[in-house]
């Protein structure tokens, strides 16, 4: 019988020889739900907010309904009450939109801030791993060469 070469062992040389650094994928991984983190919070912020918003408006029209729905003496008094009721309802809509506006603006531009200062750490944490790498590989080649 043919004996079997163990791999095992060429692939335990082979992996050894080429070392993995898992404290930078580590720190990658915090980075990363870090910034998740972050991202969340403002998400969450602005649905909060949003909801508010909301209901407030809702609460407003509300009000004006219940105003234009009651009793009236004269039959004009109904058509000015829903002219009323139609100009402030227009008012209205435009004060919450602005402020739904607002929040989005408020999330846009925390985004950006969290993104810059993600893709900051992000090349500051590749250049030292590069520098690493570098001095390391450089130092094999060496130790190679010297051989």
């Amino acid at each position: 019988m043919a004996k079997t070469q163990d791999f095992s062992a060429i692939m335990k040389d082979m992996m050894g020889a080429f070392p993995v650094d898992t404290k930078a994928m580590d720190d990658a991984f915090k980075t990363t739900a870090t910034l998740n983190e972050k991202l969340s919070a403002v998400s969450v912020d602005a649905a909060e907010k949003s909801a508010e918003l909301s209901t407030a408006w809702a609460k407003d029209t509300l009000a004006k309904f219940a105003d234009f729905a009651k009793v009236k003496a004269e039959p004009a008094d109904y058509a000015k009450a829903m002219t009323d009721m139609a100009s402030a309802s227009a008012e209205s809509a435009a004060e919450h939109v602005a402020s739904f506006a607002e929040i989005a603006k408020k999330v846009q531009l925390e985004t950006v801030e969290l993104m810059m200062a993600a893709g900051k750490n992000v090349s500051e944490e590749t250049t030292a791993a590069v520098k690493k790498a570098t001095t390391e590989a450089t130092a094999a080649v060496k130790k190679a060469a010297a051989k």
